[in-house]
């Protein structure tokens, strides 16, 4: 965290305080006092979103799991694969501050008639809904073995892996980003989905940031 930042934003939240700082033209949001993201690199997120849609057909529907700081929908926006693209962010400021200063960051996408923000918790929402997709990029909390906020870890465990893939299309995708790599994760990622592929993306931190895209098990499909 940039000791040198300014807070830009401040919030209450039923989960905590919320801040977005700013410094030297980047953003971070810290939870809590605890950092969670920044918008200086977002290579990965990036990724997570380009690998799910290059697996799927033209006209495809993308969930994905988390606003961000937007690089994963800015980069689904781009692309003319996805006729609709869904985005579940449990934090009505953060959806706030894309419609200001992170707005950039996002590529003002969610001005795009194919997207639709909900503000919900994700798994209460995959859990209360019928709807499926083509393509699914989770990139919640810091992925797999480290959650900030210990709800998030059930998304990860067997029974968020079994909601998300109820959520699937025959044949579908799911593109799971991590902070770090996650052998364990991607074991049941595969026992539940399907074959999986590992991406590992270099960060400046040292520990590369990984993708993990399933492919949905061939006796899924019809």
């Amino acid at each position: 965290m940039d000791s040198g930042a300014v807070t830009v934003a401040r919030t209450g939240t039923v989960r905590g305080e919320l801040v977005l700082r700013e410094s030297g033209g980047h953003y971070e949001v810290i939870s809590n006092g605890v950092f969670l993201m920044d918008t200086r690199a977002g290579e990965s997120e990036r990724l997570l979103v380009r690998a799910a849609l290059d697996a799927v057909p033209p006209g495809s529907r993308l969930l994905i799991g988390g606003l961000g700081v937007g690089f994963s929908l800015a980069e689904a926006a781009a692309s003319p694969r996805p006729a609709e693209i869904v985005v579940i962010e449990i934090e009505p400021a953060l959806v706030g501050w894309h419609r200001g200063p992170l707005g950039r960051f996002s590529a003002g996408a969610l001005d795009d008639p194919r997207v639709r923000v909900v503000t919900a918790d994700i798994v209460t929402w995959l859990a209360g809904t019928d709807e499926r997709f083509d393509a699914i990029c989770l990139d919640v909390d810091n992925g797999p073995d480290w959650t900030v906020f210990d709800t998030n870890a059930q998304l990860y465990g067997g029974d968020g892996l079994a909601l998300l893939r109820a959520r699937l299309t025959p044949g579908g995708v799911l593109a799971v980003w991590s902070a770090s790599a996650s052998p364990a994760y991607a074991a049941r990622l595969a026992d539940a989905v399907g074959p999986v592929e590992t991406l590992a993306v270099e960060v400046a931190r040292g520990e590369p940031d990984v993708v993990y895209l399933a492919r949905q098990k061939a006796r899924d499909r019809v």
